[in-house]
């Protein structure tokens, strides 16, 4: 979410470049915050309440069974990959589309917080016109954001959340099921409705392995976003006042589309984009590496299993055009692409070496793949037996 943010704060800069001639006298004022977290709450839920035709209720019940589901995940993944986790994963919940709201817009908040410093830095003891173009953006990006937000509610099914760049210290994640979502799809779908809710459990169960049973990993993406964030501080500084930042950013946007067909992209530093792309394959291995457990233990536990992954891919591939150039516009799309190319890194893997040898991906930053070996797995494996002997 905040490479989406990043695109449509450029658009915002863009469009309203002129504004910064209002006044030139300073301001003693507290700077607008970049974004307004009860805006973006507020119209989250207010887009997050159409199409809505299920109401499904959240029970004690509803969630003792999740949990007890995760505990049978934990069991059956455990056994697949030789592994167990460091301590039982105790925090499973059952929402609502509220309740989801209401947890990630807090993580994006903390997430978030970084660029807010730089943000007032920048804007303190700016011109008055300085001060508009801040609020103007705040309403823009806020409405956005959440807007964005209230679409993902719409649509999410389960999450394990890990809570990247939080202030406490996290021991470990927490899986969201987001029952009103997966009510829907399970009606609209014709699934058995144990089994799938079953099948969900065990992807985000898998995550809570990837991340807990590897704890480096947490702090190699918290790097990475600080990382970035650091950049994206150093372009605040350079493109939010005057016309020669707006410029200046049109100017990178022109020179990057030439070389990605990505959007998200052309807003990008050189710097930047080479972060994103560790990011992206890192999210890759993620997703491909919990589909694949998916696949491989739920063949043997769910009887409608290949059913379910039939009608599941089948949706995919039957979004109306209008939710295609959503998702390409605000990047989503790359979430979609990244379960299959990393389905595909990981089945080759594991077809080549073997599950418990794949592991050595786990064990150092060095061995993760880069975007291009995500492609290209037979260059990860080469690249593991001169390093590791693989």
């Amino acid at each position: 979410m905040n490479f989406a943010q990043m695109m449509w704060r450029g658009l915002a800069l863009g469009s309203v470049a002129g504004v910064i001639y209002i006044a030139s006298r300073r301001t003693g004022g507290e700077p607008p915050r970049l974004i307004e977290w009860d805006r973006v709450r507020q119209a989250a839920a207010e887009f997050s309440r159409r199409d809505q035709h299920t109401m499904a209720t959240i029970t004690a019940e509803t969630i003792e069974i999740y949990r007890q589901m995760v505990r049978r995940s934990e069991e059956v993944i455990g056994d697949y990959l030789k592994q167990t986790l460091p301590l039982p994963l105790s925090n499973v919940e059952a929402f609502d589309r509220q309740q989801w709201i209401d947890a990630n817009v807090s993580n994006f908040q903390e997430l978030f917080e970084p660029l807010e410093s730089i943000n007032r830095d920048a804007l303190r003891g700016s011109t008055v016109g300085s001060y508009l173009l801040g609020n103007f953006n705040q309403l823009f990006l806020s409405n956005q954001l959440g807007f964005l937000v209230g679409y993902l509610a719409r649509r999410v099914l389960g999450q394990y959340d890990t809570t990247l760049l939080g202030r406490e210290p996290v021991t470990t994640g927490r899986l969201y099921f987001v029952e009103p979502n997966i009510a829907e799809t399970q009606q609209r779908l014709s699934l058995n409705g144990h089994e799938f809710r079953m099948w969900i459990a065990l992807h985000e169960t898998t995550h809570a392995f990837e991340f807990e049973a590897h704890p480096w990993l947490r702090d190699y993406m918290n790097d990475l976003l600080k990382r970035y964030f650091d950049t994206v501080g150093q372009d605040l500084g350079r493109f939010t006042v005057g016309p020669a930042g707006a410029i200046g950013l049109a100017q990178r946007a022109w020179q990057n589309a030439g070389r990605s067909d990505s959007p998200l992209e052309w807003l990008m530093s050189d710097e930047q984009r080479e972060i994103f792309q560790k990011l992206q394959a890192l999210m890759c291995l993620l997703e491909g590496y919990s589909n694949h457990v998916m696949d491989a233990v739920g063949e043997s536990l769910l009887a409608t299993y290949p059913f379910m992954k039939h009608r599941f891919e089948a949706r995919l591939q039957e979004r109306p055009l209008g939710e295609r150039l959503f998702n390409r516009l605000t990047g989503l799309d790359m979430k979609y692409e990244q379960y299959r190319a990393g389905e595909r890194f990981v089945n080759a893997q594991v077809k080549a070496i073997g599950i418990e040898r794949l592991d050595i991906v786990w064990e150092d930053p060095g061995n993760l793949p880069t975007l291009a070996e995500i492609y290209e797995p037979e260059r990860w494996r080469e690249r593991m037996e001169v390093a590791n002997g693989l």
